[in-house]
């Protein structure tokens, strides 16, 4: 085995060691917790210790079903892709240009929340809006546990306020798509030469001196799934290799959701319909607040949600998520 592939082999290593450490916490935990609710049992028969005794087993009898329901959570089948990293992927849809703006509003807010966790963001292609925002934006979210994080924000965003340009003061409602895809390493996606076409052109610049004056930037079709990929950087080389990593990324995320639509529907995500036309979330500027249609959760923050203090939502989700996953968890062993 040479230095590459051991090295490799450590960090596949590393990453099981990380993701198993926990469980065997909690598991040790809950081990130690029983035991010393057996001895405090024997205790409380001591007429001297019974006192003592009943008080700290009280306590611990409290503590027994949160770390009962810690492992459970930890044993419960997970998503693969939870501590994968992620394409960030948010479109502007109905509303025209206030709808770039929301799409605006929305990938800054998710870059301040991955700034604030330490994520690394690099944008693989843009298209701005006539009004300022994004038409598209598609960018690139690594860290550890972003898509775990990060999936239930796919859906339809919908938007309610005054745009700039409205004189007379009308509500306008606008909308914008987002799609969070997994990016995994380590999972084998054969692209054959002969079902892609690649091309070339010239992207798209601000003008004077910063405009490309060379065909650098690359498309690439998918042939037998009419996926189109694009990246518009400088370098035709680099662009190249994005396109075909976004390429990868389209095509794992085609099977996992072919996957869950083979599942029954016991066993899929409780958290919406995982649908990317389904709308998730409404932003109403006029009253200050998000609600979040999956699970009922209003919140009235919105200025802080769209400066990318988005874990209160997240955390609810997340929550739900996995009652739904313990649910499934009894009814199989039911």
């Amino acid at each position: 085995m040479g230095a590459a592939s051991d090295g490799a082999e450590i960090v596949r290593l590393s990453k099981e060691h990380a993701e198993l450490k926990p469980v065997a916490d909690a598991v040790q935990a809950l081990a130690r917790a029983r035991a010393e609710a057996d001895d405090l049992k024997v205790m409380a028969a001591d007429p001297e210790m019974a006192a003592l005794a009943a008080d700290e087993l009280d306590a611990l009898t409290e503590r027994l079903p949160g770390l009962e329901r810690e492992v459970a959570l930890l044993l419960a089948p997970r998503d693969a892709d939870e501590n994968a990293s992620a394409v960030l992927e948010v479109r502007a849809g109905t509303g025209g240009d206030e709808a770039a703006l929301f799409a605006g509003d929305l990938f800054r807010m998710y870059s301040r929340y991955a700034s604030a966790r330490g994520w690394r963001v690099e944008i693989d292609s843009a298209t701005e809006g006539d009004a300022g925002g994004y038409k598209e934006i598609i960018a690139t979210v690594t860290g550890d546990g972003v898509f775990g994080r990060l999936k239930f924000e796919s859906g339809v965003h919908r938007v309610q306020r005054v745009p700039t340009t409205e004189a007379g003061g009308r509500i306008h409602t606008s909308a914008a798509t987002v799609a969070v895809l997994p990016e995994v390493e380590d999972v084998e996606i054969e692209i054959r030469d002969q079902d892609i076409r690649i091309d070339t052109y010239r992207s798209s610049g601000a003008g004077g001196q910063h405009v490309n004056k060379t065909d650098s930037a690359v498309r690439i079709t998918h042939l037998p799934t009419g996926i189109v990929v694009t990246s518009s950087e400088k370098s035709q080389h680099v662009n190249r290799d994005k396109a075909m990593k976004n390429l990868r990324v389209r095509l794992y995320d085609m099977q996992r959701q072919a996957k869950d639509a083979a599942r029954s529907d016991a066993r899929k995500s409780q958290v919406g319909s995982g649908d990317r036309s389904e709308r998730i979330r409404t932003y109403n500027f006029p009253q200050g607040r998000v609600t979040d249609h999956r699970i009922g959760l209003t919140l009235h923050s919105l200025p802080q949600i769209l400066e990318g203090e988005i874990d209160p939502l997240l955390n609810a989700l997340i929550a739900e998520d996995q009652a739904a996953r313990l649910a499934d968890l009894e009814a199989e062993f039911a």
